[in-house]
């Protein structure tokens, strides 16, 4: 198991494929750093399924409105268009390169609309830096995310089964 230098900033993501861990960037990034963990800390994100993913680029998830399987508003063909019942958040974008694991926040057009949900590069994407928030990088796991169920949107789609700080697990 990857040695986790600090829990309180680490997330231990179990996925459908297997179990994803996550170093968080508080420094980087430490607004979007609190709400995944805030809502890692209600079980909002437990369920949620990888609702968007492409080869070669990454796997997207987090839309704790309507892609949590047994939630009250779950409706596979509008994941992707919600969030959390939390106001959004303000970009922090840095020269923080997305590489192959990097975990980043998903947004509208509006910078300053990052709510809940987040992706994972497969690879180099480079393209997307200081546009949107790189927040954590995985150090454990990264097969499991490249194992995903590929789609736009994804037929019988992956999910997370629980995702919880690593104090916490």
């Amino acid at each position: 198991m990857a040695e986790i230098k600090d829990p309180e900033n680490a997330l231990v993501m179990e996925t459908t494929k297997g179990t994803v861990t996550i170093e968080l960037y508080p420094d980087l990034a430490p607004g979007h750093v609190a709400r995944i963990k805030e809502l890692a800390r209600e079980g909002a994100y437990d369920g949620v399924v990888f609702h968007r993913v492409i080869e070669g680029f990454m796997a997207q998830t987090g839309d704790v409105k309507f892609g949590r399987k047994g939630g009250k508003d779950f409706n596979p063909s509008r994941a992707g268009m919600g969030g959390s019942d939390k106001p959004d958040l303000k970009a922090e974008f840095s020269n923080a390169n997305h590489g192959r694991g990097a975990c980043s926040m998903a947004r509208s057009q509006n910078p300053n609309s990052a709510n809940s949900q987040f992706f994972i590069c497969f690879g180099d994407a480079a393209f997307l830096n200081r546009q949107y928030t790189v927040w954590g990088q995985v150090i454990e796991g990264m097969e499991f995310v490249d194992a995903i169920k590929r789609g736009e949107p994804v037929q019988d789609p992956d999910s997370i089964v629980s995702m919880k700080v690593a104090a916490d697990a």
